[in-house]
């Protein structure tokens, strides 16, 4: 395979890995809508992800929603790795048409075109989410493990925010594992799903390898510092540059595996060049917890900038407690091994901020939406 197409390419984690797959001799083509919420208003002129890949690759300006884009990009291809997707958890549960006609419709389009044209395609690759598993894993003090439904408003609003049980019982946290039940607790959990479950379902069918990959928290140089519905280092990082107060959601103990991008590039090229990765879905992250209020005071000592938190109380509906990936199936089979820890990952993250432009803190105008819809209370 030397001819790969990615959907999503000028995206944050497309562009990585179009650049790396590059480096290593493959002919990459990007089909990519340049979105205006991820590129600006001018993308082809101020994107600095597009400007990255520019020239180096060939580009499609089109969308997975259509068609003959789609058609146009995987004509002589040899593998897909399909990153294009709506990716706002809160967003999601009020964008409903948009999250799905991208997410699950463009992913039925190429499996349309792969299922009754003629291609060449022998590997697809679908980036998924740690959003599929819900509240994740839990040990419940006498059942065991135990994967609790999402938290009820009632307790939130009162302020109790960890993961209970029915029975009410104390839970103890521990890492999610590939067998772990799916149910996720927002509309983008749903759609990322439906992209895995099609896409592990009717490859196979047409002898078309497959494979899935979960991503956690994944951030890094290039991720977008505009778009107020993904990101929390981002966007504390745009509240703090505005030197305005940090808002933290409910109260701040709630925590994230964050994994850097190089090492999620590194974990998708090993599922396209290793057969082990074959129809097999994995969890791609540290294994490591960080929770809220750590990040905003880590970002906060980074850029020497001192601005006042606010832990809110407010919580967003479809937002999860906690989440830590069992990695051990990735690190078994395809030899991954995450070398960026969280620290060095903000140091490298933040550094490449602060060369960055100051955008506008948005954050408050996406939450006034959500709160509009009763999604944020």
């Amino acid at each position: 395979m030397k001819k790969i197409l990615i959907t999503g390419g000028a995206g944050f984690i497309g562009s990585r890995v179009a650049l790396k797959l590059i480096e290593k001799g493959y002919l990459v083509t990007v089909l990519d809508n340049l979105s205006v919420q991820i590129h600006g208003d001018k993308p082809e002129e101020t994107s600095p992800l597009y400007q990255s890949i520019l020239g180096k690759l060939d580009f499609i300006n089109g969308s997975v929603t259509n068609m003959s884009d789609w058609e146009k990009a995987i004509k002589e291809q040899d593998a897909v790795i399909h990153m294009a997707a709506e990716t706002g958890t809160g967003q999601s549960m009020y964008c409903i048409e948009k999250y799905v006609n991208v997410n699950s419709l463009g992913t039925a389009n190429l499996l349309d075109i792969l299922a009754n044209k003629e291609n060449q395609i022998q590997k697809v690759i679908i980036p998924s989410s740690r959003a599929i598993y819900g509240e994740g894993k839990y040990l419940h003090p006498i059942l065991g493990a135990v994967y609790p439904s999402s938290r009820k408003e009632q307790d939130m609003l009162a302020g109790n925010f960890e993961v209970k049980y029915s029975d009410d019982k104390d839970l103890q946290l521990v890492p999610t594992d590939e067998n772990s039940k799916i149910h996720p607790s927002s509309l983008y959990g749903i759609t990322k799903y439906n992209q895995e479950q099609m896409i592990m379902t009717v490859c196979p069918s047409l002898n078309i390898n497959a494979v899935a990959l979960r991503y956690q928290n994944v951030y890094g140089p290039g991720q977008s510092l505009s778009n107020p519905y993904t990101g929390i280092l981002s966007i504390f990082s745009t509240q703090i540059l505005n030197r305005n107060e940090i808002n933290i959601f409910e109260d701040g103990k709630e925590s994230r595996d964050f994994v850097y991008i190089d090492d999620v590039v590194d974990a998708t090229i090993l599922a396209l060049e290793k057969d082990e990765a074959n129809n097999q879905v994995f969890n791609v992250g540290t294994g490591i917890p960080t929770d809220v209020v750590n990040v905003a005071k880590t970002l906060v000592k980074e850029y020497n900038i001192e601005v006042p938190f606010k832990i809110t109380g407010n919580f967003r509906i479809g937002d999860i407690r906690h989440n830590i990936a069992d990695i051990s199936k990735i690190e078994t089979l395809l030899g991954y091994s995450p070398k960026i820890s969280f620290s060095e990952g903000i140091q490298k993250f933040c550094s490449w901020v602060l060369e960055q432009e100051v955008y506008e803190d948005n954050l408050e105008k996406s939450l006034q939406e959500m709160k509009e819809k009763g999604l944020y209370k």
